[in-house]
């Protein structure tokens, strides 16, 4: 048994775990190549976040997919390029949208460079993952813009946040699924399609992946509450300092908004100031742990990451399906 991937993930097979293994490195070359430019300042800060590393989560499960048709097909490896490509592209815009300092461990490319920089880096990037998929055919590049136009739509409604009437948690599910789900998705699909599998398994990974990015998501949202640095990788409260809402708070909101106890709405006026002192941060910290909001986030996760997991039972037993449903408890596991 050999751990891969992000979270741990275990391989139970040696065949699959070398093809998997290779995949992912084929993966890291691409993506180094993919970013380099006759100008080496581009090129430095296009290999900003390729170099700090990742979880490279979405090339596992595109990996993972192709098992179920075949995985040294050409087109796989290209694909999984393209899908990462396409997440750090999001990353660089998503710190300037935030006003990140720190991603991955080190200085994000708004804070070294610039906010035009890290924009245009971002760009550069959905460029060149544009390039790769004009050689997948016609059949990728629309199934990416429709991924793409999903993520953006995603981001655009948690933006502009729940038109009167609608739930906030649906709008919050919905938001998860357009700006996570949605490429993950794809991950799993062009995988799975790159590698010849049949259609019904093609859809069956593309379901499982939108499942598993949102769950996936809101285990993060746990993670930021509940967590230490060492787990999550990022400082408990971020999050919540930057104002971000996240599955935990909005579940607070909706109880606070039903049953109006006095401590509820308390923590709600707590969270809503000013957080950027680090005694305020820790007491609401304190206090999220210790309400039942918490705990009903993290069944939403488990209940997000069992539906991707029942998602694939049509598929047949095999050591790839196994190692899918294993990235499913690693989810679980993080979301505690």
């Amino acid at each position: 048994m050999t751990v891969v991937g992000p979270f741990g993930l275990s391989v139970r097979d040696q065949a699959l775990e070398a093809d998997v293994q290779t995949g992912l490195a084929a993966v890291e070359a691409g993506l180094l190549d993919a970013t380099k430019s006759d100008v080496p300042f581009i090129t430095e800060a296009a290999q900003h976040l390729v170099r700090a590393g990742g979880k490279r989560f979405r090339p596992l499960l595109a990996m993972l997919s192709a098992q179920f048709g075949d995985a040294d097909a050409p087109g796989v490896v290209p694909s999984a390029v393209v899908v990462e490509l396409t997440h750090l592209a999001t990353l660089y815009h998503d710190d300037v949208m935030d006003e990140a300092d720190v991603r991955r461990g080190v200085d994000s490319a708004n804070t070294r460079w610039g906010n035009s920089v890290a924009v245009l880096t971002g760009d550069f990037l959905f460029a060149r993952a544009s390039h790769i998929l004009a050689d997948l055919g016609p059949e990728a590049v629309r199934i990416q813009a429709e991924a793409f136009e999903r993520l953006v739509t995603g981001q655009i409604l948690e933006t502009a946040g729940p038109r009167d009437g609608r739930d906030p948690v649906e709008h919050y599910l919905d938001v998860m699924r357009g700006k996570t789900g949605s490429l993950i998705a794809v991950a799993c699909r062009f995988g799975a399609m790159m590698a010849g599998a049949d259609e019904s398994a093609v859809d069956i990974l593309t379901q499982y992946g939108e499942r598993l990015g949102v769950a996936f998501q809101l285990a993060d949202d746990v993670l930021d509450i509940a967590s230490d640095s060492h787990e999550s990788g990022k400082t408990p409260g971020t999050d919540l300092r930057e104002g971000i809402p996240t599955l935990p708070v909005l579940h607070l909101r909706a109880q606070a908004a039903a049953d109006g106890k006095p401590e509820d709405l308390e923590l709600l006026e707590l969270l809503d100031g000013d957080l950027s002192d680090d005694a305020r941060l820790a007491e609401a910290l304190c206090r999220l742990r210790a309400h039942p909001a918490l705990e009903q986030a993290r069944r939403d996760t488990i209940r997000w990451t069992e539906e991707a997991r029942a998602t694939l039972a049509p598929l047949p037993e095999c050591y790839a399906k196994a190692a899918l449903e294993e990235v499913c408890d690693a989810v679980v596991h993080r979301a505690g």
